[in-house]
């Protein structure tokens, strides 16, 4: 009895440690919605690039895949400064060969200035041939 209420009294802190943890805030996320099938594109690889106006280059700094409901909400952290110039680049190709459809866009690309401090939400609906993009929230 008293190892079950030992027991019971740790599993209530840690429970209360872990709820009062913060979690990262992040600035930018993203999802794809395949709209010639009505539902999200999971699996689909994304790359994020920053613009260098001082030597008007693209570099690369983060990447991600989306998840079975076609969302990365994990890029930009709030801990940093990301006012700038980006691009998302969403490798379609694959997915679109997963789906046995053909594509006119091996990948497309989304280019957007973050100002201030507020959230990016980038979405992308998607068909084989034609796409859309917006800020959402």
């Amino acid at each position: 009895m008293k190892k079950a209420v030992l027991f019971l009294i740790l599993g209530t802190l840690a429970f209360h440690a872990a709820a009062q943890t913060p979690k990262e805030s992040y600035q930018l996320s993203t999802h794809i919605l395949d709209i010639q099938k009505g539902s999200p594109a999971p699996g689909v690889p994304i790359l994020l690039y920053r613009w260098n106006p001082s030597d008007e280059t693209w570099a690369q700094i983060d990447e991600g895949v989306t998840d079975r409901n076609g969302r990365i909400a994990d890029f930009l952290s709030h801990k940093n400064n990301n006012e700038g110039i980006y691009k998302l680049r969403f490798e379609t190709a694959p997915y679109f060969a997963g789906q046995k459809e053909k594509s006119i866009y091996p990948f497309i690309e989304v280019i957007f200035q973050i100002r201030g401090n507020g959230h990016y939400h980038i979405p992308l609906t998607v068909s084989a041939n034609g796409y859309s993009t917006y800020r959402g929230n």
